[in-house]
């Protein structure tokens, strides 16, 4: 298990870039949402922790993990962000959906970083299991938001760089 020995909320923030100049927009799946929305307050933390002002931080929810792609490419057109975070929670089930879901916005997320020029971040947790989620969503693993939040400070920072 990746996340067994390590705790997904620790970060040294001052190994990283100051987030108060960056426009972080952040999409969240309703479907799950007693896990998406403590990874999302996993992320807001962060970005808060490390920074980033409370205005610059746009939130809009959308109704499942698949939606997510759509949500951010609205985002990245609309709202002149510096970076995305995709937040969602896919728990495997009976049936095949689990596998559809999870590679559909695989590979969206995946378009999305080829075809703009803004970065998006995959903060979509596939588990086998309810449990797992929590675990990762604030729980004895930490917040995979959190982890999330710092992954887009460092994307933020890198397309500042570039795009000088």
């Amino acid at each position: 298990m990746a996340t067994a020995n390590k705790n997904l909320s620790n970060y040294d923030k001052n190994s990283l870039p100051n987030a108060k100049d960056f426009r972080f927009g952040i999409v969240v799946s309703e479907w799950n949402d007693h896990i998406t929305n403590g990874l999302y307050n996993g992320a807001e933390a962060a970005l808060l922790d490390c920074g980033a002002k409370p205005e610059n931080i746009i939130r809009w929810n959308v109704p499942g993990s698949f939606e997510l792609v759509y949500g951010a490419q609205r985002m990245i057109v609309t709202q002149e962000v510096d970076v995305v975070i995709t937040i969602g929670c896919v728990i495997k089930g009976e049936t095949m959906h689990f596998e559809f879901v999870c590679e559909g916005v695989t590979q969206g997320i995946k378009d999305l970083n080829v075809q703009t020029d803004v970065p998006v971040i995959f903060c979509l947790l596939t588990d086998n299991n309810e449990q797992q989620s929590i675990d990762r969503s604030g729980g004895v693993h930490g917040n995979k938001g959190t982890e999330a939040a710092i992954a887009a400070i460092k994307m933020a920072d890198l397309r500042r760089k570039t795009n000088s």
